[in-house]
């Protein structure tokens, strides 16, 4: 619902220039267009920027403090379960002043410490200063759904809901390029790193205290140790009813809002069982939003028609046409901080843009298929005890199957050598060797992710989907808040309530996958309420066609063709002599470059635009900075 941003001088005698926290806070003002605010001491200073999701009166403002002036709290999120939180403080005595839940975080801290964060469900990204002890808290939720970024440079510590805001503020912008094989293998840096030289986020599930020139970081929540235990369900029905009760009671918590609320509607079963049931609670007229497209294997507007009519949905579509393809790319580079991992992220920024005028508030389907299952890469792991056997037919049948697509991406999967491997190139589009690179990177963090999935669980299918919930899902994530706050609109996930992400971590893997196919409880929940043409539909994905956007849209293809020429790749391992032959076989017509192609483009655009041009941040691109 909100940015936050601020600096902390750790040696007490610098003091934060007001101008410098304005200019954090003017390059993600689209963050928060309802209202502004700052607290400001000698040595440290935050701002707020709101968007108004509850009490939307001046009663809400932040930065607010407590009744003594002691404490003083920045916050982007929601905690949903809110309410009870504050009926609890008040039978303690405690008096509120809003109906806001800054309010209700604000007086569990002062009550609880760090131990609060167990108490709430929610996406959250907080800052709170203590202003007798000098002391600075940060902190994320479980599964980092709102970002928070920091950097330490020169006796300062900055912190702020988006990289650019650190940068607006002088810190220096340098492409780490130890974080090559991150982005080209798997489009994005995991962890704590990313592509910025000195530039970390804070991990999920964790916080911070910033205190005498000290930061002290503390894990508060891990989904290894909430795995362990029993599963709760014993049969395939009783899963059903289990997870139809949670996901009911996670709509019915991300429906709280005193703005009106839609959903992003697809043609597939996690946002139809959305739609399905927010209108079941709220009795129809929900506004919901579908992009389309004009190409039929990509395009599930059909199917997302038919959830709409079936439950009296507003129904809203978009088609997006091709001439606005290169400027969004564009904006959601600028939007995004990061190189574009999601070929799908433009399309978010437009349906939000959409969908601006009648919600501020869209639920998104997003984590379902970590949560439960659902890719069909994890259907591969089913069958690892045959994977040695077939690894030497893989590698023979790579050169003969279709150039594109999950069957290659199956065989390359395949192809590599050891359990570990595969399972960290699960989500990967680049392989080694297959599209000569380095096959053994150094990738520490994804190496000791592996590593906890592969002690938590015996099957493959389960340790994929628990490092992809630490990994791949944290792009996603990234990805729905940058786009979604572009257009100055709030996503909520209800597939990733931490009550839901912990019951599915202890079902066990023969609940989850029925026939080769994930998913099965949560089919089995929605029957009722979807048609069978959902969920029987073969999972597509939200797909989009680069290859023929990068060969017939004519500012795409003139990009591609400079590829070699960018400046990005001066230490792109291989060298720019792989670039320029990439190029030539992609555009001469062979589809296996794509993905790599895909991502070529994607860094060249990124490094242009915040490590060579590091232009003044911008909500909307100018023609003359566009292609």
């Amino acid at each position: 619902m909100c940015g936050v941003c601020g600096i902390l001088n750790l040696n007490h005698t610098q003091p934060v220039e007001p101008v410098t926290l304005q200019r954090m806070s003017r390059c993600m003002a689209y963050r928060g267009p309802d209202d502004s605010g700052t607290y400001l001491e000698p040595n440290f200073g935050m701002v707020s920027l709101r968007l108004a999701i509850l009490d939307l009166s001046a009663q809400g403002h932040m930065p607010m403090s407590s009744p003594d002036g002691r404490y003083h709290i920045v916050y982007n999120g929601e905690v949903y379960n809110f309410a009870a939180l504050r009926a609890e403080l008040q039978a303690r005595g405690i008096p509120f002043r809003s109906q806001t839940d800054t309010e209700v975080l604000l007086h569990l801290y002062i009550e609880y410490g760090p131990a609060m964060l167990s108490r709430c469900n929610g996406m959250f990204a907080i800052a709170i200063w203590d202003s007798l002890e000098r002391k600075l808290f940060l902190a994320r939720d479980r599964m980092g759904i709102k970002p928070l970024f920091y950097a330490m440079q020169d006796g300062r510590f900055f912190f702020a809901s988006e990289e650019k805001a650190l940068f607006a503020a002088g810190v220096r912008t340098e492409f780490d390029e130890s974080t090559w094989p991150e982005l080209l293998y798997f489009r994005y840096v995991s962890g704590e790193q990313t592509p910025y030289r000195g530039v970390r986020r804070l991990l999920p599930g964790h916080y911070a205290l910033i205190q005498d020139g000290r930061v002290d970081f503390h894990c508060w929540w891990s989904l290894e140790t909430a795995a362990h235990g029993p599963s709760s369900a014993r049969t395939m029905e009783h899963a059903a009813e289990e997870l139809l009760a949670l996901l009911d009671d996670s709509v019915r918590l991300r429906r709280i809002s005193d703005v009106p609320v839609g959903v992003l509607l697809s043609g597939g079963l996690d946002s139809g069982g959305l739609a399905a049931l927010m209108a079941r609670q709220a009795g129809g007229g929900v506004e919901s939003f579908t992009v389309r497209f004009q190409q039929r294997e990509y395009d599930e507007g059909e199917l997302a028609h038919q959830v709409a009519s079936r439950y009296g949905l507003k129904y809203h579509e978009l088609f997006l046409q091709q001439d606005e393809i290169p400027a969004l790319l564009q904006e959601s580079t600028h939007l995004l901080d990061e190189p574009i991992m999601h070929g799908n992220d433009l399309h978010i920024l437009a349906v939000s843009r959409f969908a601006k005028p009648l919600v501020t508030v869209l639920l998104s389907g997003e984590g379902a298929d970590e949560v439960l299952g659902g890719y069909v890469r994890y259907r591969l792991f089913l069958y690892e005890a045959l994977f040695g056997p077939l690894a030497l037919g893989a590698r023979a049948l790579r050169s003969v199957l279709p150039a594109r697509g999950r069957e290659r991406k199956s065989l390359e999967l395949l192809s590599l050598n050891d359990a570990e491997k595969r399972l960290m190139f699960s989500s990967a589009e680049v392989f080694p060797n297959a599209d000569g690179f380095d096959a053994d990177p150094s990738l520490a963090y994804r190496r000791n992710v592996a590593r906890q999935a592969r002690r938590l669980y015996p099957q493959g299918t389960r340790q994929a989907m628990f490092y992809e919930q630490h990994t791949y899902v944290q792009s996603v994530l990234d990805r729905n808040d940058r786009m979604t706050m572009g257009a100055s609109i709030e996503c909520r996930e209800p597939y990733l309530d931490y009550r839901l992400v912990e019951w599915a971590a202890r079902l066990p893997q023969g609940l989850l996958f029925q026939n080769g196919v994930g998913k099965a409880p949560l089919r089995r929940a929605l029957a009722p309420y979807l048609p069978a043409s959902i969920l029987n539909h073969k999972k597509w994905g939200f797909g989009v066609p680069w290859h023929v956007y990068f060969r017939q849209l004519p500012a795409l293809r003139g990009w591609v063709e400079s590829l070699p020429k960018q400046a990005a790749f001066e230490s792109l391992p291989g060298g720019r002599a792989q670039v320029q032959a990439g190029v030539r076989r992609f555009l001469a017509g062979d589809d296996s470059l794509t993905p790599l192609l895909r991502q070529w483009v994607m860094i060249s655009l990124w490094h242009t635009q915040k490590i060579e041009n590091q232009p003044e941040p911008l909500t909307t691109l100018t023609p003359s900075q566009r292609f």
